[in-house]
């Protein structure tokens, strides 16, 4: 950031009247990003005194690590049964549906698959209120749980040859309880990440819960691909696809220690607000009425971001294996192959992403990557369509790259919407509804589209829509990127960087007191006020 010849802050360090001489603003000043130097403005004239040393939270690098790790676990174990899923739909279909035809074998299992999705939003509204009254990490350790108990119930549900309609009706209930464990994990796990991390950083750390996610999704599709590869068609039905769900017991094992582990968020332990404490301590009818009636311009923001990476999301991971096995005739394994190798790419893109999005910011990542995929939709399904090796992985390389785009700032985002108070709740409320009336039910859509129209390309039509919905969306987000959560404290990840942010602050403080006319306060009168 440079000076103007008329001695102004380019970008504006402004509330109305005129800055100082420029010898009088450090650099550290000049160079922050707009949104960050007016948010820190805002705090101060709220204040009335730079920042002191306890209105600053460190957040040591071993908690960090954890945090997030445990984070990241359990986002890895909901996608490895997406992915299983996914990869087994046909099989699953031949299972549990044996009377019905190959087309409406693979819609009953999406059906069934979508199901999840239903009560995902009540998920969120039962554990997004809880989430923000007895913290965060307890209530993910039960969601971990919960969803470890439901993907392990469905590798022991005996077959339709055995039981009957009872089959098809205990996978639905496994699914459901999947699915309302799921509507408190990814909101309550994007929350946690989120107030634990500097907001210097807050986009790349915040990525690695997706990096869980397709890690998951990728350990999921590659165990079924290598025992497509070692058993034959006859044990996959019998046995073998039962095998990458009974693995979730242990996994969810592994989760639940380490959740329970943790320490809550800095910033539920500590509010800046006593009126956001006083609205923390409502009924949860209270706060949802409040989430919906106050805060419903950020909440259909969030669902807008959420219908973009979520569609692009299960079109990839969902609808991909099947669209290629049940409409263009490919073998399973090549299939599998192809998809696998997108999820391959996105985890060795999405942490440069989120670093990315912390430098440039969260808008031009998601904007531009919107734009591309109401370009880039159409080429990308001619090229999978394409015969040869090459076309397809170009075409699930360009998905994947835009999903990638989706992903990584999407955990660091969606939480800034909202005051530490009611977040919890409110990304319960608009990632799920989102999810379920769009992002879920993606693979169900488009598959009956094209048994309705007969046209394959439906699914590109579908990704061009949704493009045009994030687009639209973009325009009305707010540039969140290194700015504080609207609630919490500054963090960040030293105590260097915290002296750093107090001389910032008492820089900012006195320019803003020079602009009003006014003389700062003394350095020992500013250590006195409590904020």
């Amino acid at each position: 950031m440079r000076w103007r010849e008329d001695g102004n802050v380019a970008g504006a360090v402004s509330d109305g009247g005129s800055d100082p001489r420029p010898a009088q603003v450090s650099k550290a000043v000049t160079e922050l990003p707009r949104q960050v130097r007016e948010e820190l403005m805002r705090r101060l004239r709220r204040k009335k005194c730079a920042f002191r040393t306890d209105d600053v939270q460190v957040v040591e690098p071993p908690l960090l690590r954890r945090a997030v790790g445990a984070s990241a676990l359990g986002n890895c174990m909901e996608w490895f049964d997406f992915g299983v899923y996914s990869y087994l739909a046909a099989t699953i279909g031949k299972v549990f549906f044996p009377g019905a035809s190959s087309g409406a074998q693979v819609v009953s299992s999406f059906a069934t698959f979508a199901a999840a999705f239903v009560v995902r939003p009540l998920g969120g509204l039962v554990f997004g209120p809880l989430g923000d009254r007895l913290g965060r990490q307890k209530v993910l350790a039960t969601t971990m749980i919960m969803m470890a108990v439901g993907t392990f119930a469905i590798g022991l549900i005996p077959s339709y040859a055995t039981i009957g309609i009872a089959a098809p009706i205990l996978l639905l209930v496994a699914r459901m309880v999947q699915g309302f464990s799921t509507g408190g994990e990814y909101g309550g796990a994007t929350t946690f990440v989120a107030e634990y991390s500097p907001d210097r950083r807050r986009g790349f750390l915040s990525s690695w819960l997706d990096f869980g996610t397709f890690v998951g999704y990728a350990l999921g599709s590659a165990l079924v691909t290598v025992l497509n590869l070692a058993l034959t068609d006859d044990q996959m039905l019998a046995w073998g696809w039962r095998l990458p769900f009974l693995i979730a017991g242990p996994l969810g094992v592994i989760g639940l220690y380490m959740r329970l582990k943790l320490e809550e968020s800095p910033a539920f332990q500590q509010q800046l607000d006593e009126h956001e404490k006083s609205v923390a301590q409502k009924s949860a009818g209270s706060e949802l009425k409040s989430i919906v009636t106050k805060y419903w311009r950020p909440l259909l923001i969030c669902m807008g971001l959420v219908l973009l990476y979520n569609v692009t999301n299960y079109m990839v991971t969902g609808f991909l294996p099947t669209y290629q096995t049940e409409t263009l005739n490919r073998s399973s394994s090549s299939a599998d192959v192809l998809v696998l190798t997108g999820m391959v790419w996105i985890v060795v893109l999405i942490t440069f992403i989120g670093r990315l999005s912390d430098r440039i910011g969260r808008r031009p990542v998601y904007g531009v990557s919107a734009a591309a995929m109401i370009v880039l939709a159409v080429p990308s399904f001619l090229l999978i369509k394409a015969s040869g090796t090459w076309p397809p992985i170009f075409g699930v390389l360009i998905l994947s790259t835009l999903l990638a785009c989706f992903a990584a700032p999407s955990a660091a985002t969606l939480p800034a919407l909202f005051p530490t108070a009611i977040r919890y709740a409110a990304m319960g409320i608009g990632f799920n509804i989102a999810v379920a009336a769009f992002g879920g039910t993606t693979p169900l859509v488009t598959e009956a589209l094209i048994n309705v129209t007969g046209d394959d390309m439906m699914p590109a039509y579908y990704l061009m829509l949704a493009g045009v919905i994030g687009l639209v969306t973009v325009k009305f987000l707010p540039e969140t990127a290194q700015v504080p959560l609207n609630g919490s404290q500054p963090m960040v990840g030293s105590r260097e960087e915290r002296q750093e942010l107090i001389t910032t602050s008492q820089e900012l403080y006195r320019v803003s007191a020079q602009q009003r006319g006014g003389a700062p306060q003394s350095e020992s009168s500013s250590h006195s006020r409590r904020p």
